[in-house]
């Protein structure tokens, strides 16, 4: 039975380097937008920060790195290629990684997108019909939740994944909540879209930095994810989602430390179809962890991410992201 390694990071404020508009890769609104946070971003140090990354993403499923994975705060396709490229040489045996990449209305222009391993997965075409960026409304367009329908060359079989980057908690957690209600809505609506279209067997994967804890109200109320598998297996109406980071919201860790504490911000959810006994698809709720790169983690009396900082902070260049990837394990039936 083929099983397949999903992960998904933050990479903190992966921008081109300060010239990229004039190079063509930067909008002059984004551009406006950064103002002066890409000074002294030099290519270098764009590039010392990739070779970072990559290594982590490398060191991910045994060391042969993910067979899918979901990234936030990237500021182009260029250096999701660029990651893609290092990646592939950091990895003992080369992977065929093709992109997704949705270039958001977010006004610092950071995006999401996929890499995934184009042996395991397609991407059907016309890719209109495969690839979809939900646009958040808050006053204004935010960051988008981009829903891509992966299929497995194994059994030919669909998998949907959402991924998302909710707005933040800048301006205080509970002043913003009400923003990620709305992107709790927006996720919600759209699960239950792919239901109704691709059919209730359909498997729904859900990555993300929610900038919420799995217990607030825009996951449990407005998204519809809870605790409980036997919740989503026995839901009547409208179509639940099992957290599988709720566990880690227990231990004395986090994807993300604010003021030292810290906060399981980076999620990973699953629909009926991933958990229902006897399903073609089975999600392996053990698998589902926070990944710590050994040397990711600050050897300090708080154990957060060693982030490689930049964009008007200081820089770290043994420094990866502020915050640690989640990582899951599917498991797929053979086929008949």
């Amino acid at each position: 039975m083929p099983t397949y390694f999903v992960a998904w990071w933050n990479l903190e404020n992966l921008f081109d380097e300060e010239d990229a508009e004039a190079l063509g890769r930067r909008p002059e609104k984004v551009a406006r937008a950064l103002g002066n946070s890409v000074s002294g971003w030099t290519p270098e140090l764009r590039d010392r920060k990739i070779a970072q990354l990559a290594t982590v993403v490398a060191g991910m499923n045994d060391g042969a790195g993910p067979d899918l994975l979901g990234v936030c705060e990237v500021e182009n396709r260029f250096v999701v290629e660029r990651l893609r490229d290092q990646v592939n040489a950091t990895l003992p045996a080369p992977r065929r990684y093709e992109i997704v990449h949705a270039d958001t209305d977010d006004a610092r222009g950071i995006d999401v997108a996929f890499l995934y391993d184009a042996e395991l997965f397609t991407v059907p075409d016309p890719r209109e019909e495969s690839v979809f960026f939900h646009v958040v409304m808050r006053r204004n367009a935010t960051r988008e939740i981009v829903q891509v329908t992966f299929v497995t060359a194994a059994g030919g079989r669909r998998l949907v994944v959402l991924g998302n980057h909710w707005p933040s908690r800048s301006g205080g957690r509970l002043e913003s909540a009400g923003y990620r209600a709305i992107a709790g809505e927006t996720l919600g609506y759209f699960h239950q879209r792919v239901v109704d279209i691709l059919g209730a067997g359909t498997p729904v994967l859900v990555m993300g930095d929610f900038n919420d804890e799995p217990s607030d109200t825009s996951l449990v109320q407005h998204a519809l994810s809870t605790r409980q598998s036997a919740k989503v297996l026995n839901a009547r109406g409208r179509p639940l989602l099992w957290n599988l980071m709720w566990p880690a919201g227990g231990i004395p860790d986090g994807t993300f430390y604010f003021d030292n504490e810290p906060n399981v911000l980076d999620q990973i959810l699953v629909n009926e179809p991933l958990i229902e006994p006897g399903a073609p698809w089975h999600v392996d709720a053990g698998s589902a962890r926070i990944h710590k790169h050994p040397a990711m983690v600050d050897d300090g009396d708080y154990p957060k991410p060693v982030a490689f900082g930049g964009m008007g902070k200081p820089v770290d260049r043994d420094g990866f992201s502020d915050h640690f990837p989640v990582t899951a394990v599917l498991t797929e039936t053979d086929p008949a």
